[in-house]
C-alpha cells in the first residue's frame, strides 16, 4: 500500500496547514493582514475571507495565548465544530473561545499526543513553559518539529534529539528587540547575528531541512521599528546555518507556499488558494541598530484624533484608575524602594503632549503631584496607543512606549543616572499597570466587539 503524502504549507507568521492522505490540520492560524493590530505581512498577502469560510479542517492547534498566535477574529472565520486543541494554562481563554461557539476545545499538556487521522501531534516543553509550547508532528513516516516562538533549554533539547532524527525543524529565525526599542539610547546595536545556542541546538537536531519560521513581519510602512526591531535577514539565516550545518537545506516558505515532504525529498506543491501574494514577495529585513528613533511627539501625528469619549477615558485612567492601581503592582529590582516623582506624558494626534506628574511611594498608590520637582522617571506614549492598550488589549511591543528616553534631551542628573542603572525597563509604573497581571484583554477585547454584532 502506498504510504500518502505529507504536505506542509505556510499560512503566515506561525501559522500553517498540514496535509496528509486527507486529513487537514492547522496551526495558529491567522487570517489577517496586518495582525495584532499593527503587525503587517512580509512579504505582503491578503486572504480570500469566503474562501476561508469554506475551508474545513480535522483540527486547529493553537500553541499558546499571544493575540499573533490566538486571534478570536481569525478563529471566527472557521467552522464551529472544528476541534480546537489549545495549550494554554489560563482557563479565561477556553471560555473564551467556547462563548465564540466553540464546541470541541481541549487542552494540550505537554507529552500528550494527539492523534487526529494520520498525525500524532505531541505538544513538547518550550523554555517559558508558563507561556509557550511547541509540537512535534508525525504522519506519512516524517518527522516534523514547529518550535513557533520557544527557545529551548537543555532538558528539553536532549529530549528532542532522542525524538529524532527529524526530517524537518520550523526555526523561529528572529530575535526581537521588544525592549530595546523602548528605550533605544540605553542600549547598544544588538550585532545582526544568529544566538550562538541556536546553531548548537540545531546541529543537536541536525534535520533535513530548516524553515525560518515565526516571524514575517513588520510594523507600519512609516514605523523606525522596521529598521530596529529584526536584526536577522532571511539571507544571514540562510547563510549561518547552511556553513553550521552541511547536511541540512534551509527553505524559505512564504505565504500560501506549500511543498510535499517525504524519506528522499522536498517537492513543491499547490500554494494555498486563499492566502493571495500581494507585491513582490522575495523581501528580506534590513537591520540599522537604533536606527535614529523620532519623538514621541512625531510618532502621535500618525494616529487619528481620539473622540471625546476616548480622551475621557485616557485621561480619567490617569487620574484616577493609575494611581490607584500603582499600589497594586510590583517593580521587579529595588529602584522604586525609594520616593520616586515618574512624569507620564500623553501625546495626541498633533504631537503636544499633556504631563502627568505622579510621586511613587514605595508600596502604596501614586499620587497626583503638581510640584517642580525632578522626575526620576520618564515615560512617553501616544494618546490613541494608550486608550487601544486600555480598550482593544494592545500589546506592548506595538504601544511605541518610550521610556527614559527623552530625544536629544539629558534626562537625568549623575545620581538619578546611577540609580537607574540597576532597573529594568520593565519596571516601568506604565508597563506595570497596564500589562502585569491583566490575561487575555486583546481576545476579550475581540469578543465583546464579535458578540455584539448584529444576528
Amino acid at each position: 500500500m502506498t504510504q500518502p503524502d505529507l504536505t506542509i504549507s505556510r499560512i503566515l507568521h506561525a501559522g500553517y496547514v498540514f496535509g496528509c492522505g486527507g486529513t487537514r490540520i492547522a496551526f495558529d492560524p491567522v487570517f489577517e493582514n496586518p495582525f495584532s493590530r499593527n503587525c503587517h505581512a512580509f512579504p505582503d498577502v491578503r486572504f480570500d475571507v469566503d474562501q476561508i469560510r469554506r475551508e474545513r479542517f480535522d483540527a486547529v492547534f493553537i500553541s499558546h495565548f499571544h493575540d499573533d498566535h490566538c486571534s478570536l477574529d481569525s478563529l471566527d472565520l472557521l467552522d464551529r465544530a472544528t476541534p480546537l486543541y489549545l495549550y494554554c494554562l489560563f482557563g479565561e481563554l477556553f471560555d473564551m473561545v467556547r462563548q465564540l461557539g466553540f464546541t470541541q476545545v481541549t487542552p494540550l499538556r505537554l507529552n500528550e499526543p494527539v492523534g487526529i487521522g494520520p498525525f500524532q501531534v505531541t505538544p513538547r516543553e518550550a523554555m517559558d513553559a508558563d507561556v509557550d509550547s511547541m509540537f512535534q508532528v508525525r504522519a506519512a513516516g516524517m518527522n516534523v518539529l514547529n518550535v513557533v516562538d520557544s527557545w529551548i533549554d537543555d532538558g528539553t533539547l536532549a529530549q528532542l534529539v532522542e525524538q529524532g532524527p527529524w526530517d524537518m525543524v520550523l526555526w523561529p529565525f528572529q530575535t526581537m528587540r521588544e525592549l530595546e526599542v523602548l528605550a533605544p539610547s540605553r542600549y547598544t546595536a544588538a550585532p545582526p547575528e544568529l544566538p550562538e545556542e541556536w546553531i548548537a541546538q540545531l546541529q543537536a537536531l541536525a534535520p533535513r531541512y530548516v524553515v525560518p519560521s515565526s516571524c514575517q513581519f513588520r510594523q507600519e510602512p512609516w514605523s523606525w521599528y522596521n529598521r530596529a526591531f529584526f536584526p536577522i535577514s532571511y539571507a544571514l539565516f540562510t547563510a549561518e546555518v547552511t556553513r553550521a550545518l552541511s547536511t541540512a537545506t534551509v527553505v524559505r516558505l512564504d505565504p500560501s507556499v506549500s511543498v510535499t515532504l517525504d524519506a528522499v525529498s522536498l517537492r513543491p506543491a499547490p500554494p494555498l488558494g486563499w492566502v493571495i501574494p500581494v507585491g513582490p514577495q522575495d523581501v528580506d529585513y534590513v537591520y540599522e541598530g537604533n536606527a535614529a528613533a523620532p519623538h514621541t511627539s512625531e510618532i502621535a501625528r500618525h494616529f487619528g484624533p481620539l473622540t471625546e469619549a476616548q480622551l475621557a477615558r485616557v485621561t480619567d485612567y490617569c487620574r484616577s484608575e493609575l494611581p490607584a492601581k500603582y499600589g497594586e503592582v510590583e517593580a521587579a529590582s529595588e529602584y522604586f524602594d525609594e520616593p520616586r516623582t515618574w512624569q507620564l506624558s500623553i501625546y495626541d494626534h498633533a504631537g503636544v503632549a499633556t504631563h502627568f506628574r505622579y510621586r511613587l511611594p514605595p508600596g502604596g498608590p501614586a499620587v497626583l503631584d503638581d510640584s517642580a520637582a525632578a522626575p526620576g522617571w520618564l515615560t512617553e506614549i501616544p494618546a490613541a496607543k494608550l486608550w487601544a492598550a486600555l480598550e482593544e488589549g494592545e500589546a506592548l511591543t506595538s504601544v511605541y512606549l518610550r521610556i527614559n528616553d527623552p530625544v536629544g534631551e539629558a534626562a537625568f542628573d549623575a545620581g538619578t543616572e546611577r540609580a537607574l542603572a540597576g532597573a529594568e525597563v520593565v519596571d516601568d509604573p506604565l508597563i506595570r499597570c497596564l500589562f502585569s497581571d491583566t490575561f487575555g484583554a486583546y481576545q476579550a477585547a475581540q469578543l465583546r466587539r464579535l458578540l455584539a454584532r448584529p444576528a
